[in-house]
């Protein structure tokens, strides 16, 4: 995969956009029995796909820019297109502002480094 620099900075902007979370709250969300009820599991892995992103978002973030791989970008396509998607599936009850706060709607988007309720 080879991004020119304008498609580089417009993945970058629109993944510091979704992945809202701080280093902090995601480092602390990680912590909490929430984020660990949430999510799918693969066959012989012991965390969540959502929580392995985490920790790779947490990596990408303390790169520099000029060293990020194809693989970092990936990544963070990854990123966008769930949370693109996950927001898109929010609860019916919920819809119209209802309280996600306890939802496993918002937990699973955690994982990925978005909380719908920041704004």
């Amino acid at each position: 995969m080879h991004l020119s620099p304008e498609d580089e900075a417009a993945i970058r902007r629109e993944f510091a956009r979704l992945a809202n979370m701080t280093q902090a709250e995601l480092r602390a969300w990680l912590d909490t029995p929430q984020s660990r009820k949430v999510g799918m599991v693969r066959r012989g892995e012991a965390e969540s796909v959502g929580r392995q992103s985490a920790s790779r978002i947490l990596a990408i973030r303390d790169t520099a820019v000029a060293d990020l791989t194809d693989a970092d970008y990936r990544h963070m396509k990854k990123v966008i297109g769930y949370c693109r998607r996950h927001l898109a599936q929010r609860p019916q009850a919920h819809r119209t502002g209802g309280d996600v706060s306890d939802t496993r709607w918002r937990w699973s988007l955690m994982n990925w480094g978005h909380d719908p309720l920041k704004r």
